[in-house]
């Protein structure tokens, strides 16, 4: 998979994916991100890509033309179909079935806005969607970038060294991930779960599902109203309240 980043910090970009699970798969050739600065597709001597917005008001806005030269360069740089998306606080908002989406297609182009945004003319005839990280206003694009790029190239076959890690993290079958404990088993902040211990795989799965469930529930009960939970589903979320009302924790 290739992912190309128009950023006007390509530097910034190159180190995020120089570290952990995606710098192991930039390094097994699985991955392969490129970062390009729309300053060098800028026309005059100090490399302009941003102007005072029509209208008035505050802050800048990045230019159509370098960003649209940057794009057409990123479209001739391999012969596959490449998908652009625009990283902004207005898009859809990221959800991990849509990072396994994009997990398959074979070309993004990530455009990172700066200032007060990119001008309308550009994401009407360039973009193909626009996605945000959640709620918030960040000063750039770089930071969603990196979560977005994070996010697809952990899921990359072979990125991960234990090949079934990534089926068990929250929001991969819509619930949150159950509670995790290793070594020692006791200490002055208490002890391991027995039934982690047991040795007994099916119960070990069993309370692990529980666990999910009801841990989804208290955090994000909105994720359970989403989900038609089967009969022992139901079971095992009633036993959790049950245990959870019955010691008070």
């Amino acid at each position: 998979m290739r992912i190309d980043v128009i950023s006007l910090f390509p530097e910034f970009i190159q180190q995020c994916v120089s570290f952990g699970v995606v710098g192991r798969a930039v390094q097994r050739e699985l991955l392969q991100v490129e970062a390009w600065n729309p300053r060098d597709f800028a026309f005059d001597n100090y490399r302009t890509i941003d102007h005072r917005p029509y209208g008035g008001g505050p802050g800048m806005v990045m230019m159509v033309e370098p960003l649209r030269l940057a794009l057409a360069e990123i479209r001739k740089a391999d012969e596959r179909p490449v998908r652009t998306i625009y990283l902004s606080p207005q898009g859809r908002p990221l959800t991990q079935q849509r990072v396994r989406e994009l997990a398959v297609v074979p070309r993004l182009a990530l455009l990172c806005g700066r200032y007060e945004g990119v001008d309308e003319r550009l994401l009407q005839t360039e973009i193909d969607e626009e996605i945000s990280v959640g709620d918030y206003v960040l000063s750039g694009g770089e930071l969603a970038a990196a979560v977005l790029i994070d996010a697809i190239g952990r899921l990359q076959d072979g990125a991960l060294n234990a090949a079934d890690s990534a089926t068990q993290d929250s929001f991969e079958n819509g619930l949150l991930d159950c509670p995790h404990f290793t070594r020692p088993e006791r200490d002055e902040s208490g002890e391991v779960p027995a039934v982690l211990l047991s040795g007994d795989h099916k119960a070990i799965a069993r309370w692990r599902r529980m666990q999910s469930l009801g841990r989804t529930w208290l955090r994000r009960p909105d994720l359970l109203e989403r989900l038609d939970l089967s009969a022992s589903d139901r079971q095992l979320l009633e036993l959790f309240r049950a245990q959870r009302g019955a010691d008070g924790k």
